[in-house]
């Protein structure tokens, strides 16, 4: 059986795309596989809003170069952000990848997919098999491949591009502009989710509140009420939302609708309004800091996570001060923190840059400052008992049991007594007992479990011992 490999980088648009051609390729006849070296087709998904991403994808592409000199009849195909960008550049610095496919060509690359099954036939090539088997591991975290908890969160995109053109983002340039999915299409990919055992969908755009549906103009709120009355949908969620297209009504309105997660990601990027206009973020700190005493208002249970970008060029250190002293505040449940990272075809890259030795001292303080407020968050939850769904076993110690919080947190529990892969599967909701809390989330023990999210919990028994 012809075997597909993906490797994905980047964001939850990737992984998303990512879950689509995972999709495509099995009903075309191949197996999602975990490692490489056991693919006939191999695919990297790519990202390009930072440079180290960047980095990774070629020194990736390159590693995968053996697998090819093992095996010439492998396919190597890039696909994503990097693709679209570096199309001509790729095809020079990485001959051995077969095919490019940019953001646009999902559908393309599908085709492909389905063109070469045939090349394969139904028998496995014993020596081309056992010529990769002499590779050393390619290691990589295999992205698509079903789990007994794989089904549980969905994502589903509702929107692709952006038309905003910040300066220091690459997305516009590799992913165009905005180009909303209508409404009905979205609703029927959402109820598909539900129907194949979706707990949690999260809808997925760039710029997912400025989604507008090109039927009738419906806008984001409106989309959120349509998908949240669908049967069977249990928790809704989305990501990434932009602080200018949020108004109050929006976000009063999130409050009427109780299938959302009390989650909000609203990124910052900078606490100074000189460096926001850099940026051309299009709003300022004032109308930021309008849009979060909304959510304490409406939304006052809400987490609210962010993005921050230390060292844009020009960022002075009282610009730096200003970001600092408002995470300080400890008005986030978590920041995605960043060095400014120089992208290619973007004004910022032509600016005058701060010395990486200012910027990465800033960038420390401010790591700092955020996990100290991430601990505080996390540890106001200790003594509660939290509805989480699970993850499955932790990836760094089997003997835990990892489940996400309505707000993201990550909850780590000793493996219960009763534990079963099918059975938790089956009833994935877990009452967790939160006893710690640590700067990547919090420590537990499971108390019961459920099939549904307002079912009540059906008890379970406590390990022998627990090691927080």
């Amino acid at each position: 059986m012809a075997a597909l490999y993906i490797e994905t980088f980047g964001c939850q648009m990737n992984e998303a795309d990512s879950q689509e051609i995972a999709q495509r390729a099995s009903a075309a006849g191949y197996a999602i596989v975990t490692r490489p070296e056991d693919a006939q087709v191999v695919l990297l998904n790519t990202c390009t809003v930072r440079d180290n991403a960047e980095r990774r994808a070629y020194g990736r592409m390159n590693h995968f170069r053996a697998l090819k000199s093992a095996d010439p009849s492998v396919r190597i195909v890039v696909m994503g952000c990097l693709a679209e960008q570096d199309r001509d550049r790729m095809a020079k610095l990485a001959p051995h990848v077969d095919a490019i496919y940019g953001t646009k060509e999902l559908r393309a690359l599908g085709d492909r997919l389905e063109r070469w099954r045939e090349d394969f036939g139904e028998d496995p090539d014993i020596e081309a098999i056992e010529q990769r088997a002499l590779l050393e591991p390619m290691g990589g975290t295999a992205d698509g491949v079903t789990d007994a908890f794989s089904h549980l969160r969905a994502f589903v995109n509702v929107q692709r591009g952006c038309s905003y053109y910040c300066t220091f983002c690459i997305v516009p340039h590799v992913r165009g502009r905005f180009d909303h999915r209508p409404a009905a299409e979205i609703r029927a990919e959402v109820a598909e989710k539900i129907a194949a055992g979706a707990r949690e969908v999260m809808l997925v755009g760039q710029t997912v509140n400025a989604w507008r549906d090109p039927a009738d103009g419906a806008d984001f709120l409106e989309l959120v009420r349509s998908v949240a009355t669908l049967e069977g949908l249990e928790r809704l969620t989305f990501i990434s939302p932009h602080p200018k297209d949020f108004t109050e009504a929006t976000i009063a309105g999130f409050a009427e609708i109780a299938a959302l997660n009390p989650r909000v990601h609203l990124p910052m990027q900078s606490a100074s309004d000189a460096v926001l206009r850099r940026m051309n973020r299009k709003y300022t700190r004032a109308q930021f800091e309008e849009r979060v005493a909304w959510i304490a208002r409406y939304l006052p249970a809400w987490a609210i996570t962010t993005d921050m970008i230390v060292g844009f060029p020009g960022e002075s250190e009282s610009d730096f001060e200003a970001t600092l002293e408002y995470v300080r505040r400890g008005i986030f449940a978590n920041a995605y923190s960043f060095i400014y990272s120089i992208r290619r075809g973007t004004p910022a890259a032509n600016w005058e840059q701060v010395a990486p030795e200012a910027a990465h001292e800033r960038f420390e303080r401010l790591i700092e400052a955020q996990n100290d407020a991430s601990t505080a968050y996390h540890a106001r939850k200790i003594g509660r008992v939290e509805r989480c769904l699970v993850v499955g076993p932790s990836k760094k110690d089997p003997n835990r049991l990892t489940a996400k919080a309505l707000d993201n947190v990550t909850v780590n529990s000793p493996m219960p007594p009763d534990y079963d892969a099918a059975l938790y599967a089956r009833e994935p909701w877990l009452d967790i007992e939160i006893v710690a809390a640590h700067v990547w989330g919090n420590s537990g023990t499971v108390r019961a479990r459920s099939a549904r999210f307002t079912d009540s919990g059906a008890p379970v028994d406590a390990p022998v011992l627990s090691l927080l």
